[in-house]
């Protein structure tokens, strides 16, 4: 079982790595699909080097579209991250197929649009090793892909949600250029709109009706794994060392209760991790949680409820009352204020109304500025400064377990040391076989001094004194004797490491259709030939190449029509509205279509 947390830079991925996970994916330079979060090579070389130390593996995202010009100097940097002792490269364009790559693993990026069986089999014969898969998928379909495939499943199991199909988006190609397929999207669907009938009807009014809540399925990790998941993805590669410090925890803890229980499964790195504090998704990052299409529809999916698409954080409790200068409130079981906190409310006109605490005493707050809720109104903090205090800090250790044994030998004594993987080394160490003159003291003062761990990544599992006689011990002796053999560990453990290979063969079997439109996101010569390999016949160009009119620009499994109870299949006495349905912000008219057959969503601008 993997737990793959994101990495922004090589300060996040080192936090992940000390914080549990078993994997962390980051950008390159380029050709990732968050631009902004971009790393050199060298980075990423001590990224990996660190991560090693403990079998994490780094996957690198080139998960980019590529155009023709692109695909050589991809092709270098792919080689570039094959030296620096990359594990994996999670990408998108099957133009990479076509060329002259490393022997690097490949994983196919979500925004591949990974949805069927056929699909990840297709994918699977190609030689990907891991599909991460669409995260609309329900858990019924992940049954049946991973009865019907062998490849590594990998699956979205918290964050940020795009309202599309991840790789079926254009709205912000279409609305400024920024292609999402590219790295750049724009994240129109953060923005507020209206929602009109086709009659001029205001059915909405400046609500975030394309931003949905963050992803949160912490309670259903068993149910996953026995559905056939092996790695369990938190989203994230935009948010800084605090969140990925923050739901990494969360979710390793989760996991390792799990895996105590259910010895069939296992961590697919080593060490075990100590927190220093208790994790809390709510109190970095999150935008309310759902558990999406896992189960079906849920009518919480869409964050239309509140006054922003930003974080929402925790609600900490409900106005008792408003004082000119401060507020008094009825606080939930468990929560303490703190100066510094970030709180907001929503108005009795559905306005956001934040504000920063200068001073809390106890259930009194003392804002920055003037603000009187009424009665009753929920108060929430979507910055803790306490708890942002304590993440600023170290709040976790990652060690790896190592067997201690001490033995005579006819010079004197060996320290042998084995790991939890099975990597073994022996130190001699010469000295004379003096008898000591209190055994008991002896044998306590060199167990003592055998388990002292220094700045070393280990932790003592077993200590094994196998001497026939106690002997007087020097201590200084001992201690240099008990370094260098953590030095030879640590050494051998980091050479013992070798990256999972694969060499890509060259394959001709149907893909899942004989055309592609512009949704296919063929963009560059090599990638449609290996479709056309592939048996597809009509290959359009992709949008970015050739931007279309009047056609969708976004395609997803969330539908505004169910999330207001307008869906006449779900609520048959559901209002009758005019269609076409649109939503409008500023300039940008969006058209929706409603495919009920196949119970989806389009967007056309």
């Amino acid at each position: 079982m993997e737990l793959l947390s994101p990495a922004k830079d090589i300060a996040c991925g080192i936090a992940a790595v000390n914080h549990g996970a078993d994997a962390v994916y980051i950008g390159a330079s380029d050709y990732g699909a968050r631009r902004s979060a971009a790393n050199s090579v060298s980075d990423i070389e001590q990224l990996v080097k660190y991560a090693h130390r403990y079998h994490a593996r780094i996957y690198v995202t080139l998960n980019t579209i590529l155009r023709d010009e692109e695909l050589e100097p991809v092709r270098r940097l792919a080689w570039q991250l094959y030296d620096a002792g990359v594990d994996a490269f999670i990408v998108q364009d099957m133009a990479l197929l076509e060329m002259d790559m490393p022997p690097v693993p490949l994983h196919a990026s979500t925004q591949m649009d990974n949805r069927t069986a056929e699909k990840v089999l297709f994918l699977e014969k190609c030689g990907f090793r891991q599909v991460v898969l669409a995260r609309e998928t329900p858990l019924a379909t992940v049954r049946e892909i991973a009865s019907q495939t062998n490849a590594a499943l990998e699956y979205f199991v918290h964050g940020a949600l795009c309202v599309s199909y991840n790789g079926q988006c254009y709205l912000s190609a279409a609305a400024c250029g920024r292609s999402a397929n590219r790295g750049e999207c724009a994240q129109y669907c953060r923005l507020p709109y209206d929602l009109m009938s086709a009659d001029g009807k205001m059915l909405r009014k400046g609500k975030y009706l394309l931003s949905l809540n963050d992803l949160n399925l912490s309670e259903h990790l068993l149910e996953l794994m026995d559905a056939g998941i092996s790695s369990f993805k938190i989203e994230g590669r935009l948010k800084d060392e605090n969140y990925v410090k923050n739901v990494t925890a969360y979710y390793r803890q989760k996991m390792d209760a799990i895996l105590e229980g259910h010895p069939h499964y296992r961590a697919s790195s080593s060490g075990k991790t100590t927190f220093f504090f208790t994790p809390n998704p709510q109190k970095t990052f999150s935008r309310g949680m759902t558990t999406y299409f896992l189960y079906g529809r849920d009518k919480n999916t869409v964050y239309s409820m509140h006054a922003t698409p930003k974080s929402q954080g925790e609600l900490i409790g409900t106005v008792k009352q408003s004082f000119p200068d401060s507020l008094s409130l009825q606080l939930r079981e468990g929560v303490a204020c703190h100066n510094g906190d970030g709180c907001y409310f929503i108005d009795k006109e559905g306005e956001l109304c934040g504000f920063r605490v200068n001073r809390a005493e106890g259930a009194r707050l003392f804002p920055n500025e003037k603000v009187m809720p009424e009665r009753g109104v929920a108060v929430y903090r979507n910055y803790d400064a306490e708890f942002m205090k304590i993440l600023s800090g170290k709040t976790a250790e990652r060690r790896v377990a190592a067997d201690i044994v001490f033995e005579e030998t006819e010079q004197g004594f060996a320290l042998r040391l084995t790991d939890e993987d099975g990597n073994m080394v022996s130190k001699v160490m010469r000295a004379d076989k003096e008898l000591a003159k209190n055994a008991a003291r002896a044998e306590e003062n060199l167990r003592a001094q055998l388990v002292k761990i220094g700045n070393t990544y280990f932790y003592p599992r077993k200590v094994e004194i196998r001497l026939s006689q106690m002997y007087f011990i020097p201590m200084s002796i001992l201690a240099e004797c008990r370094r260098e053999a953590f030095d030879l560990l640590a050494t051998e453990r980091e050479q013992a490491y070798t990256p999972q290979r694969a060499t890509m063969r060259p394959t001709s079997h149907p893909y899942v259709t004989d055309r592609l439109d512009y949704t296919g996101n063929v963009c560059n010569s090599k990638a449609e030939a290996f479709y056309r390999r592939h048996g597809v016949t009509h290959i359009e160009s992709a949008y970015e190449l050739q931007p279309r009119e009047q056609v969708p620009v976004m395609f997803t499994k969330y539908c505004i029509k169910y999330s207001i109870g307008l869906c006449p299949k779900h609520f048959p006495d559901a209002e009758k509205v005019n269609e076409p349905l649109s939503l409008r912000h500023g300039n940008l008219v969006l058209r929706l279509q409603f495919d009920c057959k196949n119970c989806m969503m389009k967007v056309v601008k």
